[in-house]
């Protein structure tokens, strides 16, 4: 079993990050939720505390991790421009979906929307994580900003399902690879 250097990244970036990230941020949305039908508000202690706290900044640095990796990692290889003459596009994504009137969609409004909407996601966590570590008596003595709260989460939750719909599907018809190879378990012979 093998895989490339680039299609590992981009596996590491879209499934493994990504993938928890969206799977945090779902917890942070069912815990706002959850905590709106407290009567009265549930106190943590301080270990629970400090546990929530530590989920939140997971939860963020997750949403960075897989928008830098994204950004300055895949997408360069993404890409790429073929040298002169080369027929086939296979190692080209960009280029590849392009070619055709049938994938062209697939940059022009997927990989748009992913580049751009992409970046909502750790934005919108990031301020929700400072919120909740920094300002949790304001969302019990003020609804409102429980409720902007709880908005930015599910924006940062649907900015997240965007980009990872929009990215599945570009890999499906136009998978970023290439690189060294790495061989996984032992040859057959």
């Amino acid at each position: 079993m093998e895989i490339t250097v680039q299609s590992l990244a981009s596996v590491i970036h879209g499934i493994l990050i990504g993938g928890f990230f969206l799977m945090a941020i779902f917890g942070v949305v069912v815990e706002l939720f959850r905590s709106t039908f407290v009567k009265p508000p549930s106190e943590l202690t301080a270990r629970g505390s400090s546990l929530e706290r530590l989920y939140l900044i997971v939860t963020a640095g997750l949403g960075w991790a897989a928008v830098l990796l994204g950004a300055y990692i895949v997408y360069p290889w993404y890409r790429a421009i073929p040298p002169a003459g080369v027929t086939n596009l296979a190692g080209y994504p960009q280029r590849l979906l392009l070619a055709s009137t049938t994938t062209s969609g697939w940059h022009e409004l997927g990989m748009e929307w992913k580049e751009h909407v992409g970046w909502l996601a750790p934005i919108a966590i990031t301020m929700v994580a400072y919120v909740l570590t920094k300002h949790r008596l304001a969302m019990k003595r003020h609804p409102p900003v429980r409720t902007a709260v709880l908005v930015f989460a599910l924006v940062a939750l649907l900015a997240g399902s965007i980009a990872g719909f929009f990215g599945a599907l570009i890999d499906d018809h136009a998978p970023v690879n290439g690189g060294a190879t790495i061989h996984l378990g032992r040859e057959s012979q």
